[in-house]
């Protein structure tokens, strides 16, 4: 059977962007940059996703390319004879099963605040009562499971028509919505009054914020956003790397897809941080900037209802997209592997992650007392084990199989990556990719664990 590649090159962006443009970079970003020195931590964070991001991504598209397979039957395709590289791939196919796990649910809350909001629920709130919704919702098992469920079935019933009539057309419709939403919030948040002190906070190089934090920490904080933003390492980007075409480079591309993913996330913070400097409310990291801050904000903003139910649209449309891009990971493996048609891939796989994300689903209500590492809840602990073993861990490996002589080698990567239009990776880059680069790596993994 013909393997079904993407439409348009647009399409193969648009979708491979959707995959690393996720929720943990949305409301993760905008807050580091802020703690960690403003235009400094941009400037490291680029940096770093020159020289780390970007390449370990033209080598998973590589392989992708190169093999017109998944993972597992990547490795097989472009291994040595003898060699058991891929190994590797059926720990691709787990850490994205596992990252499913915990990430529908997310999305699920993310759903949840846009009916929320479209409804106007939060309207007939109290700005002191903001909280007790979120602490609601994460106690209600019922709301638990309806957003996970939404979540699973509506990405699984649109990768069920396919590649081009189920993932990239929805997927470039949902990101182009993302753009119009991020532009319209982003002017929006600009023309509140102070807003400027927000953007001066965000952007502006900041040396206060450096030594309070120590140009080290600075420095880890942004190489560890730039590894983690393209979600590397468990094959989710690698997939699409099969479905592309050879006319232009990967190197060009994965500088493109690098853009859109920061684009998205710098603007995520023009959304957020002047919004919040308007109505004195502190921004804040993680979870409680999303869904407890920024009520707040939206509940004192004129037409707030409808800014709300916009901005967690965005949020909504952002991890559906991520959704999505992995589902179809889970099913192209299940298609190359096991030879299943889509729509018998579809049920098995829908059912097996609706059951696998139920415990993170209840993790905080009904086994709220279940903590698998340490203290961790259900969905922390997933998460720490795919953010701090599988991603990096799975990078080094992706590394190792393109630049060594027991591997794919530097010469076939090279000879894949450079293939068509575009930007050419120099060969002089070899010692670079060889020496330096998994140390940078190590250095995230180990920093990780501590």
């Amino acid at each position: 059977m013909k393997r079904e590649g993407f439409k348009s090159r647009l399409g193969f962006l648009l979708v491979s962007a959707g995959c690393a443009v996720g929720i943990g970079n949305v409301w993760k970003f905008p807050f580091l940059v802020g703690q960690n020195g403003g235009g400094f931590f941009v400037l490291f964070y680029l940096i770093f996703l020159i020289v780390m991001g970007i390449p370990i991504l033209t080598m998973e598209l590589s392989v992708g390319r190169a093999s017109r397979r998944t993972a597992v039957s990547g490795y097989k395709r472009l291994e040595p004879a003898g060699s058991n590289w891929h190994w590797h791939g059926y720990f691709c196919f787990l850490g994205c099963l596992l990252l499913m796990m915990y990430y529908t649910t997310v999305s699920g809350w993310m759903l949840n605040y846009f009916c929320k909001f479209s409804l106007g629920d939060f309207a007939m709130t109290s700005t002191g009562d903001v909280g007790n919704i979120f602490t609601s919702m994460l106690g209600s098992p019922t709301q638990m499971l309806l957003g996970m469920t939404a979540s699973v079935v509506f990405g699984f019933l649109i990768n069920s028509f396919g590649i081009q009539k189920g993932l990239e057309l929805v997927s470039k419709v949902m990101m182009v919505g993302l753009f119009i939403l991020i532009l319209a919030l982003a002017v929006h948040s600009l023309c509140l009054p102070n807003a400027i002190e927000g953007v001066k906070f965000y952007l502006l190089p900041n040396l206060d914020n450096i030594r309070a934090q120590g140009l080290g920490s600075v420095i880890t904080a942004a190489m560890n956003q730039a590894f983690f933003t393209l979600s590397l390492g468990v094959g989710a980007m690698e997939i699409f790397g099969s479905y592309t075409s050879d006319k232009y480079t990967l190197g060009g591309e994965a500088v493109r897809i690098g853009i859109l993913d920061t684009m998205v996330a710098i603007a995520a913070g023009l959304i957020i941080i002047p919004a919040c400097f308007a109505y004195n409310v502190e921004p804040d990291a993680g979870p409680s900037l999303i869904f407890l801050t920024l009520p707040h904000v939206f509940l004192h903003m004129e037409f707030g209802r409808f800014w709300g139910a916009a901005f967690f649209l965005f949020m909504t449309f952002a991890s559906l997209s991520t959704v999505l891009a992995v589902f179809e990971n889970l099913l192209s493996g299940c298609l190359d592997e096991f030879h299943w048609t889509r729509k018998k891939a579809t049920l098995v796989c829908l059912v097996v992650v609706f059951v696998l994300s139920i415990p993170c689903a209840l993790g905080y209500n009904l086994l709220s007392d279940v903590h698998p590492i340490g203290e961790k809840d259900i969905l922390d602990s997933e998460d720490f084990i795919v953010s701090n073993f599988l991603l990096p861990l799975g990078s080094l490996v992706y590394l190792l199989f393109c630049v060594s002589k027991w591997g794919w080698g530097f010469d076939n990567y090279l000879a894949e990556a450079n293939k068509g239009k575009g930007l050419k990776i120099p060969r002089w880059f070899k010692n670079y990719f060889r020496f330096v680069l998994p140390i940078l790596i190590l250095i995230i993994f180990v920093n990780g664990l501590l």
